[in-house]
Parts: C-alpha cells; structure tokens; sequence
C-alpha cells in the first residue's frame, strides 16, 4: 500500500494503478516511474508510520479502558483510577 501512495505522491499525473509496476494518467496512457523517487518516498512514509507506533499502541489500550465509567466512579469515590490508568498507559508507551 505504501507503494501505491507513493507513486500518487511522486507522479501528480496517475489516477490509476495496475498492481506495482502500471501507473495510468487520465486519459489512459501509460505513465513513466521515477522509481528512485518513488524509494525515497516509501521509505520516507515507513518512517512517519514507524514513528507513529507509540500513538497507535496508546490508541489500543486506551479503547480497552471504560474511561465513562472511570471518570465518573473517581468523581464519586474521590479517586485516580482514570488519571492512574492513563498516566500507566502513558509511562508504558513513552513518545520518542
């Protein structure tokens, strides 16, 4: 998928794609890959995807938490349970 994107991203002119290698402009003509252009760009989408893995691990163990129902039991107990559990999620998966 990350070639695909990178070949729309690179060659302004495609509109379709035909498994790896066939880019198409709007009239159906066959387009000419940079390939070196289109390395640098897959790999520059790597990184930005790779360096989102913090977010996307906080994301999943943020969706298992019932934050409500946190929220609302530390409003009536006087208690951290909520800000503990982030706080937890947070220390485990640190931002780069």
């Amino acid at each position: 998928m990350n070639r695909h994107t990178a070949i729309r991203n690179t060659h302004a002119s495609v509109v379709s794609i035909d498994g790896d290698t066939d880019a198409f402009d709007a009239n159906g003509d066959v387009v000419v890959l940079d390939e070196s252009a289109i390395t640098v760009e897959v790999n520059r989408l790597q990184a930005v995807y790779d360096s989102q893995l913090y977010a996307r691990t906080r994301k999943a163990k943020y969706d298992l938490l019932n934050q409500d129902e946190m929220r609302y039991d530390d409003l009536v107990n006087n208690t951290t349970t909520w800000r503990d559990g982030i706080a937890a999620i947070k220390a485990a998966h640190p931002k780069p």
